[in-house]
C-alpha cells in the first residue's frame, strides 16, 4: 500500500456515513465530491456502489498528486481521476476535464463532508449556488459534519472544537443548520432530510 495522507476521522466515519447513502441514493448515477482531501471518502464509496460515478474534486491543487495516486492504486473504473474545483469560482471544475468535458455538467448527487465549517462562511452559499446549477432534476447535496440547532443543546465536544477552530482561523467555525437551510432556500434548494450521525455529526440532504 502506498504511503498515502490518511485521516482517522474518514476511516472512523466512512461506513456510517456510506450506510445513509446507500438509503438516500438511487441503484446508479453519478456523483460529484467536493473537497475530498484525502479520497479515503471517494475510495471507500465508489467501491461500495459501483454502478455510480464517482468524480473527487479539491480546492487545494497540492493535494491532487496524493488523490491521483489513490485513485490510481484503487483502479476502480467508477472512479475517475480528481479534479481541482473550488466552490468560489464562478465555473465548476476550476480547471481540467468533467465528465463529458463541458463545465456544465449535471449530477445526480453532490457530496461535501467536513468543509463548511474550516472555510469562510461565503463557501456555504458558493456551495448551494453551485449545487443548483450542476444538480440534475430530482438530485441532491448531501452535507456531512457538526452543526450547531437552534433547540438542541450543543455538545460539549462541539463546542470545544467551534473553540478551537475560531482559534486557529476567525472565519472557521461550527455553521448553524438554519443558516445553512437558508443559504440553500436562496439558491433555490430545501432541506429535505436530517440524519444524526456518529460523534455529534449531522448528514444533512437538500434537493432542487
Amino acid at each position: 500500500m502506498t504511503d498515502l495522507p490518511h485521516s482517522p476521522a474518514a476511516d472512523r466515519n466512512k461506513q456510517p456515513i456510506l450506510d445513509a447513502l446507500l438509503r438516500i441514493l438511487g441503484a446508479r448515477g453519478a456523483a460529484l465530491e467536493i473537497a475530498s482531501g484525502t479520497g479515503q471518502h471517494a475510495a471507500w464509496f465508489a467501491a461500495a456502489m459501483p454502478q455510480w460515478t464517482w468524480q473527487p474534486t479539491d480546492a487545494d491543487a497540492r493535494m491532487l498528486p496524493a488523490l491521483a495516486s489513490r485513485v490510481a492504486e484503487i483502479a476502480l473504473p467508477n472512479l475517475r481521476p480528481p479534479l481541482l474545483l473550488d466552490v468560489m469560482a464562478p465555473q465548476w471544475p476550476s480547471q481540467g476535464p468533467a465528465f463529458s468535458q463541458k463545465a456544465e455538467d449535471k449530477f445526480d448527487a453532490i457530496y461535501c463532508a467536513n468543509m463548511l465549517h474550516i472555510a469562510p462562511w461565503a463557501t456555504c452559499a458558493a456551495l448551494m449556488q453551485g449545487a443548483a446549477r450542476h444538480l440534475l432534476p430530482g438530485g441532491v447535496l448531501v452535507t456531512y459534519g457538526p452543526y450547531f440547532e437552534e433547540g438542541v443543546p450543543p455538545a460539549p465536544s462541539n463546542l470545544a472544537f467551534d473553540e478551537d477552530l475560531r482559534a486557529r482561523n476567525s472565519a472557521w467555525g461550527i455553521r448553524r443548520l438554519e443558516d445553512a437551510a437558508a443559504e440553500a432556500r436562496r439558491a433555490g434548494l430545501a432541506l429535505r432530510e436530517r440524519h444524526a450521525m456518529p460523534a455529534n455529526n449531522l448528514l444533512l440532504v437538500f434537493g432542487l
